[in-house]
């Protein structure tokens, strides 16, 4: 029964405003506030400008990342680290980003490519379509007029290759020089640079010079010719190597003429060399500083550095301090690097730990494929996320990743457009892709025809959203 204050209050309004049906009145209020009543399903995006990367899963919003548009006001530094199993789609995203980039006139790639199909690397197809020669360093090749990249080029200061020689020696060694060693090394350098002219001084020049020091050199620290003899003998046998060994042909002549630093993209195609031995830190080592010394300049252009297969570059201290000082370039001379990675264990636990701690600290972004659960659950420890995106990457799909940009974490689905399909899935690819479907059902079929539909709108509004930043 009702009381008597709301039969007086009812009759009282019914003979004001007659019969009203609906007593609860329309509410005006603001979109702030508003947002409270419906829980927000995904964080905000990053923006309207840069490289449409897909969609994120739980909005379906469109997915836009550069690194070169965030940096300053939500990134701290341009570079970037990719992680996960094979088969997930790193390559994919890769691929399609750098081609993405290259719409834009400012931007120039370098690709370390150190995966490989039919006799040449995973990015031959793309450099094809570009009309870019990939840069193939091959040891057999290199005998019979192959590439070649000459440690005293030249265009590498002096400080530059004496730098390089000793990174070299390091790596081979597996130990830092002396300060004997490092003394027969640099007198060596110094004569070779100071009196060969007329030509490109070369390894043989060094190693003939270590073997056979000059007399000033030892009266200079008043000690005798056969102790700084003795000093350079272990240099000259590492540098033997790359001019009368396993490594010969590479780097024991004048760099190739045709090499076009200046190319929108360009592709060191490292799929000829043993991924295990000790030539691929060696190589590593005098790619980056050929690239440090010759590539990067302060002409305003945004530089992309994708290195395949990082944890050969970072499991070795000397040649991960090197790629440190390259990182260090990005604020200053635009550029960003891109390294990735099947497992975070493969450098985090590895001889170069310290060094591979600091390099994944410059990386403000992070893009985690599917991984299996302790897995996970370590490079979640290690990278700092969220609890909730440590639990769905052994869950993610192909294609699907987390996102971390600095603590904007999203999980986003890569779309690829017809376009550039052809070239981004080698034949590896397509098979692992093909026994992806053959494991799914009519749903997964239904939602790669809406994906096809997603994609074909990307590649269709792709030019519009980088007009906004070109």
């Amino acid at each position: 029964m009702r009381d008597p204050l709301s039969v007086v209050t009812d009759a009282f309004t019914s003979f004001l405003f007659g019969k009203v049906e609906t007593t609860r009145l329309p509410v005006r209020t603001s979109t702030g506030q508003a947002q409270a009543v419906y829980l927000p399903t995904a964080a905000p995006g990053l923006g309207d400008s840069g490289v449409i990367i897909g969609r994120e899963v739980y909005s379906g919003k469109g997915y836009i990342y550069d690194p070169f548009q965030l940096y300053g006001q939500q990134l701290p530094a341009p570079h970037w680290l990719v992680l996960g199993e094979s088969g997930n789609g790193k390559s994919a995203l890769e691929k399609t980003y750098v081609m993405r980039q290259l719409r834009f006139r400012d931007r120039q790639v370098v690709v370390l490519d150190a995966q490989g199909e039919d006799g040449v690397g995973e990015w031959n197809l793309i450099a094809q379509e570009l009309g870019i020669t990939p840069i193939r360093l091959d040891p057999r090749a290199a005998l019979d007029h192959g590439i070649r990249l000459n440690p005293l080029d030249p265009s590498i200061t002096t400080t530059g290759q004496l730098a390089l020689l000793r990174t070299i020696i390091e790596v081979a060694m597996g130990h830092g020089l002396d300060e004997r060693a490092g003394f027969a090394l640099k007198v060596a350098h110094a004569y070779v640079t100071e009196t060969i002219v007329e030509r490109q001084p070369v390894l043989t020049d060094i190693v003939e010079r270590l073997r056979h020091p000059e007399a000033e050199s030892a009266e200079a620290m008043n000690v005798a010719i056969d102790d700084v003899r003795a000093w350079g003998l272990d240099v000259a046998l590492v540098l033997d190597r790359l001019v009368d060994g396993d490594l010969r042909g590479m780097f024991d002549g004048p760099t190739t003429v045709g090499i076009d630093l200046d190319a929108p993209l360009i592709v060191f195609d490292l799929s000829h060399i043993d991924r295990n031995s000790i030539a691929m830190p060696i190589l590593m080592a005098i790619v980056g500083v050929w690239l440090e010394h010759t590539w990067i300049r302060p002409d305003r252009k945004k530089r992309i550095f994708l290195v395949e297969e990082a944890w050969h570059i970072i499991n070795s201290p000397f040649v991960a301090q090197l790629f440190q000082r390259l990182l260090k370039f990005g604020r200053r001379l635009g550029l960003s690097f891109v390294a990735v990675v099947h497992h975070l264990s493969d450098v985090v636990d590895g001889a170069a730990a310290k060094e591979a701690a600091a390099i994944l600290k410059m990386a403000s972004t992070r893009t985690i494929y599917a991984q299996k659960a302790d897995e996970a659950r370590a490079t979640g420890r290690v990278l700092g996320l969220p609890r909730w995106a440590v639990e769905i990457i052994p869950s993610l799909t192909p294609g699907i990743a987390v996102w971390d940009v600095n603590g904007n974490v999203q999980v986003v689905k890569h779309l690829i457009t017809d376009t550039e399909r052809p070239l981004v899935f080698t034949d590896r690819a397509m098979t692992e892709s093909s026994l992806d479907l053959a494991a799914g059902d009519a749903l997964r079929a239904a939602e790669l025809e809406a994906e096809q539909r997603a994609a074909a709108f990307v590649e269709q509004h792709i030019g519009d959203s980088e007009s906004t930043v070109a």
